[in-house]
């Protein structure tokens, strides 16, 4: 079995994968570049090859994790063995000839709020993750604590870099070259990339796979993880 690797989102670090550290221990949780402590870069995709083990990996990439992960199985392939897309999209925003996006309102909302107020913009995301996700206050606040790494929160030259990619990567003309074994896991409910642009993924990367978890919102892994797990142990193994 190949190494497993785990890429977490916008914003977040690799804290958030609290409960797979004790299901997976011997995956590797990276940092995207200015997030959880590790040094700003340039090329985020570069910066996580830097980190990656000698031998191929298998790569799961949460939502702007999973657009890394795409353009580093495109760019790199000979380090990806095989590819796990958590409600990931290769376009995050609508266009007219894009309607598998969020409004390109809400990201232009976050972009401002990083200016004015980060912290308060951050939680705003950090609760979009669970909109529609059938949770008390209590259960909220202890994933809260667990996940969010607030010694190390991401730069603010980081958060702005990842919203511009989220805003300018477009990965949709290089999905048919992605030949590695794939994996798509997307949320039903998820309020920030809708369940369309998995089943897009799923459709046009060559012999992709997908599984729908219902009733989950953008984080299926912190509020689902008992049936999140299930589908990695059924799916890892075979490659």
């Amino acid at each position: 079995m190949k190494p497993l690797v785990f890429l977490h989102g916008w914003g977040q670090s690799q804290k958030i994968w609290w409960q797979q550290k004790d299901e997976f221990p011997e995956a590797l949780f990276l940092n995207l570049a200015g997030h959880g402590g590790r040094a700003e870069a340039e090329d985020w995709v570069l910066d996580v090859v830097q980190q990656l083990p000698d031998e191929p990996v298998t790569l799961l990439g949460w939502s702007l994790g999973g657009m890394v992960a795409m353009r580093l199985a495109h760019a790199y392939p000979e380090r990806v063995a095989s590819l796990i897309l958590c409600n990931s999209s290769p376009y995050f925003c609508s266009h007219s000839n894009w309607q598998h996006g969020c409004d390109a309102m809400l990201l232009h909302d976050f972009q401002q709020g990083i200016a004015r107020a980060e912290t308060k913009t951050m939680g705003r995301f950090f609760a979009l993750m669970f909109h529609d996700v059938k949770m008390d206050r209590r259960t909220y606040q202890n994933i809260a604590r667990h996940a969010i790494d607030k010694q190390h929160p991401a730069t603010s030259k980081a958060l702005l870099q990842g919203l511009k990619l989220l805003e300018h990567w477009d990965l949709r003309p290089i999905l048919a070259d992605i030949k590695q074994p794939t994996l798509v896991i997307h949320s039903a409910n998820d309020a920030v990339i809708p369940v369309e642009a998995g089943q897009y993924l799923a459709q046009n990367i060559t012999g992709a796979r997908f599984k729908n978890i219902p009733d989950a919102g953008h984080a299926p892994f912190l509020t689902h993880p008992q049936h999140f797990h299930e589908i990695l142990e059924s799916w890892c193994p075979t490659y």
